[in-house]
């Protein structure tokens, strides 16, 4: 499902990856299937020209739920059954399964064997739950299926977040525990991967635990000597800054590039978000940013606008925070409640959740538009924080500044001066957004309460 065109815009290019969950099925499914892959990013194709399949399976996450069951009709139509799964499928069933044949809920890998041979005999059932799986058992995704014009390639060494922050759904998703897949069947994918820079899309590569630490510098060591000449950029947590030996090994294996949640500028914020975390040992943040970016690698800083404790000036404060952390990129989110999250049963239960004409209005929950009633913000004041924090962190003159810095400390500027760039022009795409979402509040009282 389509998440940014890459062929309106060439900046799409670093905002998207491929569907890694559709290439991992493809490398489970039986050769006597013929397996044809479409990513809506590279653009959306004439499906009334295209032969008529025996089966359709789709995957969307919350933002793209509407435009997946546009797609489940047009095949259903056709007389075609639809399989979807993925994270909305999981969190909302009942809705999906108005609108498609068959839902998987959780992890497909340990079903998908049986809901193929059900299709082929014509029994699809509504429902399969899939359980949490070996990742030994993972198969190498079918990377040779998608080529085109992807900036990153991607892969996945672990699955599971212990943190558990109320604004997330991976551990509700994934589990609490830190599953890992074999290092050598990470090297002999990574290897397969055509892409010379590579997204590692772990929710947290390096973990929170002494353990999780020395997995990852195993794995580190393993792609050093496997010599992959790939550049790769990941999720991690500000622990990373930590253990020296880590950032050395990171850097050494590729590593150009990392993306950590700050999620608030204050100690209520933090709390109130469940990023305790983030609070331990009195950390400095800018000292910890410094540590990781001497290893030539950037820190990009994600922020949250809309918490309980959030009020008119967070956006600018937000901004400041980041130049004060020294981050290379700044992402500033929106606070949205997703299905599966402890934010929506809160805000659910509350009646705060605003943008509710459901499926029509999950295209407003990309993180970048209000989706609900916000404690001390409207929606006119949110967009307006918002708006304040990408001006202020992205003004050119801002970018000259650190891109001017990534030159003197040697640290890629070319990477941080197109990485700046395509934030930039990401703002300017959603301030023409958020003029069709003003039209739409002010056009609904119920949006407006």
């Amino acid at each position: 499902m389509s998440l940014a065109n890459v062929r309106k815009n060439r900046w799409n290019r670093y905002r998207v990856w491929k569907p890694l969950g559709l290439l991992v099925l493809a490398g489970l499914t039986p050769p006597d299937w013929e397996i044809t892959i479409i990513d809506e990013n590279l653009g959306v194709p004439d499906y009334s020209a295209m032969p008529r399949p025996d089966l359709v399976g789709i995957t969307a996450f919350t933002s793209q739920a509407s435009r997946a069951y546009e797609v489940a009709a047009e095949f259903r139509g056709r007389g075609v059954s639809v399989v979807m799964g993925g994270i909305h499928a999981t969190m909302c069933c009942q809705e999906a399964t108005q609108h498609v044949n068959s839902v998987v809920i959780g992890e497909a890998e340990g079903v998908w064997a049986t809901v193929l041979e059900d299709a082929r005999l014509g029994r699809l059932q509504e429902k399969y739950l899939g359980e949490h799986v070996d990742l030994a058992e993972v198969p190498e995704a079918r990377h040779d299926l998608l080529n085109g014009r992807y900036a990153f390639g991607a892969i996945q060494t672990t699955r599971g977040c212990p943190l558990n922050c109320s604004f997330c759904s991976v551990t509700a998703f994934n589990g609490h525990s830190y599953r890992r897949r074999p290092i050598a069947n990470v090297i002999k994918e990574f290897k397969s991967i055509r892409e010379k820079w590579v997204l590692v899309v772990d929710d947290n590569l390096i973990g929170t635990s002494a353990s999780h630490v020395a997995r990852a510098k195993e794995l580190f060591r393993a792609m050093i000597q496997a010599k992959l000449d790939k550049r790769w950029i990941c999720q991690v947590t500000i622990n990373m800054a930590d253990d020296e030996e880590l950032l050395t090994l990171a850097k050494r294996s590729g590593c150009r590039g990392v993306f950590i949640g700050f999620e608030s500028a204050t100690a209520a914020g933090l709390a109130e978000v469940g990023k305790k975390f983030n609070l331990l040992k009195g950390r400095n943040f800018r000292t910890s940013v410094r540590r990781i970016q001497r290893h030539n690698i950037l820190v990009a800083g994600s922020f949250i606008i809309g918490l309980d404790s959030d009020e008119r000036g967070i956006g600018r404060q937000i901004a400041e925070a980041a130049r004060a952390y020294g981050v290379d990129i700044l992402n500033a989110l929106i606070l949205t409640p997703l299905p599966g999250t402890r934010l929506w049963d809160r805000m659910k239960s509350q009646n705060r959740i605003a943008a509710d004409n459901f499926p029509h209005d999950w295209k407003y929950y990309t993180l970048g538009f209000p989706t609900a009633q916000y404690k001390h913000l409207s929606w006119a004041d949110m967009l307006a924080e918002m708006d304040s924090c990408d001006r202020s962190f992205y003004s050119l003159w801002r970018i000259f500044r650190r891109v001017a810095d990534s030159l003197m400390r040697r640290r890629r500027p070319i990477v941080a001066l197109v990485s700046n760039l395509s934030y930039r022009n990401n703002t300017r795409l959603s301030r023409r957004a958020y003029d069709e979402l003003d039209v739409l509040s002010r056009g609904s009282t119920r949006y407006q309460e």
